[in-house]
């Protein structure tokens, strides 16, 4: 097993300078979302799955880059805790996933999970980052904060 495998914490303030490094100058959104899944995924033994679900066409999400086992492949505005934050536009939060109304369950091992809209410079609405744990109330504020300035200096600037 790798040194960063065992990371249990990941430390924004080193993994975000990281991401831009690798990200500067690109503006495909896939690959984007590739690397930064590829770069989070590594960095956090919480993280069981971490991937992006793509706005395809209105009201509806579709898997993008990820790494863990396998996603959903489809996934609307309606349903799930990925469906809450594309509907909404607000991070989801949820610390045990079978008390979420509607929760769709991709994964029997996911406990809980941590759902971040994911906006262009534009304001619009590029799809969602979805990481699940298998522990209970893994993900916080903290989480939610390092999350979301990682995502508005990746995506932000397209």
């Amino acid at each position: 097993m790798s040194e960063m495998a065992t990371i249990d914490r990941i430390d924004y303030d080193r993994i975000s300078p990281v991401i831009a490094s690798l990200t500067e100058g690109e503006d495909d959104v896939v690959a984007l979302m590739a690397t930064v899944a590829c770069e989070l995924h590594h960095a956090d033994s919480r993280f069981d799955w971490t991937g992006f679900y793509r706005v395809t066409s209105p009201g509806l999400l579709k898997i993008g880059p990820y790494q863990g086992g396998h996603g959903c492949l489809v996934i609307p505005f309606e349903r799930g805790v990925c469906g809450a934050a594309a509907r909404t536009g607000e991070v989801q939060l949820v610390d045990d996933v079978e008390s979420f109304p509607g929760h769709i369950a991709c994964s029997s091992s996911t406990r809980s999970e941590i759902v971040l809209p994911v906006w262009n410079g534009a304001g619009e609405l590029l799809g969602v980052l979805d990481i699940d744990s298998d522990r209970p109330g893994a993900f916080d504020q903290r989480d939610a904060d390092g999350l979301t300035a990682i995502l508005k200096a990746t995506f932000g600037r397209l």
